[in-house]
């Protein structure tokens, strides 16, 4: 566990950013991003899900950065202990993974992959 509860490694070629492990995902949501550092991507979208989702009772975010053809696969979401409208949390989390202005701040957080 890192500092401030956060669990972050690599499992085989992908990276798991976790609050609570065993990662599970009762709500998620995916995209592509060009290849930069898994780790600091993982921070930057992890931060940005966290405010997005605060308020909903019981979440504990999860990012996950797997290789993908020549970028990344990006899942964000994670586990829900508590009532869950996954329709609109989804959405939510779909709608944020797609925000170009956060895309081109992560990507620059996340500096050329190592």
């Amino acid at each position: 566990m890192s500092r401030a509860g956060w669990h972050g490694a690599f499992e085989g070629d992908r990276f798991v950013l976790a609050r609570r492990l065993p990662v599970r995902w009762d709500v998620a949501a995916s995209c592509r991003m060009p290849r930069v550092s898994a780790p600091r991507l993982a921070r930057a979208v992890r931060q940005d899900v966290w405010r997005a989702l605060r308020r909903l009772r019981g979440f504990a975010p999860s990012v996950e950065i797997a290789p993908e053809g020549q970028g990344l696969r990006v899942t964000a979401g994670g586990r829900v202990d508590g009532p869950l409208p996954r329709a609109s949390v989804e959405a939510r989390l779909a709608e944020l993974l797609a925000c170009p202005v956060r895309r081109a701040r992560w990507t620059a957080y996340a500096g050329p992959a190592r």
